[in-house]
C-alpha cells in the first residue's frame, strides 16, 4: 500500500508525490526508501481522500502542526495539498510545506494564492547562495532560472500574508550559508540553517 501519510515523533508529515523537479546532491531520498520505517516511494499520487482516509483518526492526540514534506516536491499535486489543507484547518490543525519554491514554474502560472491560503507556514528550500550554485547542488530541470524563481516565489507569498521561512542544508559550507543569510536578511524573511541527517 502506498503511504501518503508517516510519523515522525508526534508529528505527522504528508507524502502527496514523488515528483520533483530537483534532484539535490544532498537529498534525503538519495538510497533510502523511506522514512522511519515507512516507505515513501508512491505507486499512485493521492487525492485529498486518500490522504485523509490515512490520518490518524486521534488527530489531537498529535502535533498541532501538520507538514506537507514526502519523497517529491508537495506543489506539484497541488489539488490534493488545497483540499487536504482545508480538512486539517477544519480540524483546528496548523499546516506547514517544505517547498522548493518553484511551483510557479512548475504549473505555468503564478499559484503563490493556493499555497499561501493552504499553509501557515512556507518553508522555502533555499539551499544556495547564487543561480550557478544553486543549479550544481539542487540540479533543477529548469536550470540556473529555479533560483530566481523561488526568491520571487517567496517574495510573493511574503506579499500575501503568508509566513515564510528560507531553509538551507549546513553541507554548503560557513561561507555560503553566510551569503544565504544576507539574501535572506535582505527580502526581511528568516533562515533556518539544517544539518544534514
Amino acid at each position: 500500500m502506498d503511504n501518503y501519510v508517516y510519523l515522525l515523533g508526534n508529528k505527522i508529515y504528508l507524502n502527496l508525490t514523488n515528483r520533483c523537479s530537483n534532484g539535490c546532491t544532498f537529498c534525503i531520498r538519495n538510497g533510502r526508501q523511506g522514512m522511519n520505517g515507512s516507505p515513501l516511494w508512491i505507486k499512485n499520487e493521492p487525492s485529498a481522500e486518500d490522504v485523509i482516509a490515512q490520518l490518524p483518526l486521534n488527530l489531537s492526540d498529535y502535533d498541532n502542526e501538520v507538514v506537507f514534506c514526502g519523497f517529491g516536491e508537495p506543489t506539484y499535486n497541488l489539488s490534493a495539498l488545497e483540499e487536504t489543507a482545508e480538512f486539517l484547518h477544519c480540524s483546528d490543525k496548523k499546516t506547514r510545506i517544505n517547498t522548493n519554491g518553484q511551483a510557479n514554474l512548475i504549473h505555468g502560472r503564478d499559484v503563490t494564492d493556493v499555497v499561501v491560503d493552504s499553509c501557515d507556514v512556507i518553508n522555502v528550500s533555499l539551499n544556495q547562495c547564487s543561480a550557478k550554485k544553486y543549479d550544481e547542488v539542487c540540479r533543477s530541470v529548469y536550470g540556473e532560472k529555479a533560483f530566481d524563481a523561488l526568491l520571487e516565489f517567496a517574495s510573493l507569498c511574503k506579499a500575501k500574508g503568508g509566513n515564510v521561512v528560507f531553509s538551507v542544508v549546513d553541507v554548503i559550507g560557513g561561507e555560503d550559508v553566510q551569503k544565504c543569510r544576507r539574501i535572506a536578511e535582505d527580502m526581511g524573511i528568516p533562515l533556518r540553517v539544517r544539518v544534514k541527517e
